[in-house]
């Protein structure tokens, strides 16, 4: 516990700031930040690997930090300036950790269920709606997300802290939308892509054997991959005067429809 940093000019902090800033950073070194107490322990209880544990005593007590040792990682004290330096949000609690990322490919996916239910979304771009996403898929329990040509960084900041740390805890995988298919084909899901045109209300479907739902992006919608390859198109029938709503609502109307069609089992 002898470790202390209190210069923002420290080579290592200033490595850990572009971790924090740069997508393309995170990329090369294959780790990213994570911020909050919360956040850590669903990272840990997601087998994320620790690397560094960053803390600012005044938030975060030493022997809290202490208690981190378990996972034989390095723990370092940081003065108020470094450590506002490195925290995306005011409100975090004096901790920050450097973790691992994890490659999640499809072949990585871990399906809990013999009758899987997974989420899938098209290249959404907002780091807000895709932490949105995976909280609903969270809530529902889904068995993975699956990201069909990916836009964001998964370990964005800003995804890590709009899903609450699900990001952590939740099956995922990124693909090409071509892959996804290949994927859900092989393993006979039922596929039902949510689009406006030429489809059928999402209320009259069955979703009690293997399924995937597919959103889209509220712009754009899905692309004609996603319509050739489903099983059947449907929508949310609108009532308003507008014809999309954000791609997180839809997603949840359409995942807990099939979740009260298994009982929640």
């Amino acid at each position: 516990m002898s470790k202390s940093i209190s210069s923002v000019q420290n080579p290592f902090i200033k490595q850990l700031v572009l971790l924090k800033e740069k997508s393309r950073q995170r990329k090369k070194t294959g780790q990213f930040l994570i911020e909050g107490k919360r956040e850590l322990s669903l990272a840990i209880k997601g087998a994320y690997s620790i690397e560094s544990l960053l803390y600012y005593p005044e938030l975060f007590s030493e022997s809290e930090a202490k208690a981190m040792s378990q996972y034989n990682i390095d723990i370092i004290e940081i003065s108020k300036d470094v450590f506002q330096k490195l925290a995306h949000r005011d409100t975090t609690e004096g901790v920050i950790a450097v973790v691992k990322s994890k490659k999640h490919t499809l072949e990585d996916l871990k399906l809990k269920s013999k009758n899987p239910l997974i989420l899938v979304a098209e290249a959404p771009e907002k780091p807000g709606n895709i932490g949105a996403i995976l909280r609903t898929a969270d809530a529902a329990n889904v068995d993975a997300v699956i990201i069909a040509n990916p836009k964001s960084d998964l370990y964005n900041p800003n995804i890590i802290r709009s899903s609450v740390g699900c990001v952590f805890t939740t099956e995922i995988a990124m693909a090409s939308s071509e892959e996804a298919i290949s994927f859900l084909k092989k393993y006979n899901f039922n596929i039902f892509s949510a689009i406006l045109q030429e489809s059928e209300p999402y209320h009259s479907q069955d979703y009690t054997l293997p399924t995937a739902i597919v959103v889209g992006t509220e712009a754009t919608g899905l692309t004609e991959e996603w319509r050739q390859a489903a099983t059947k198109n449907i929508s949310i029938p609108m009532q308003g005067e507008i014809d999309s709503m954000n791609v997180s609502v839809a997603a949840g109307i359409l995942i807990f429809e099939a979740k009260r069609q298994r009982n929640f089992k």
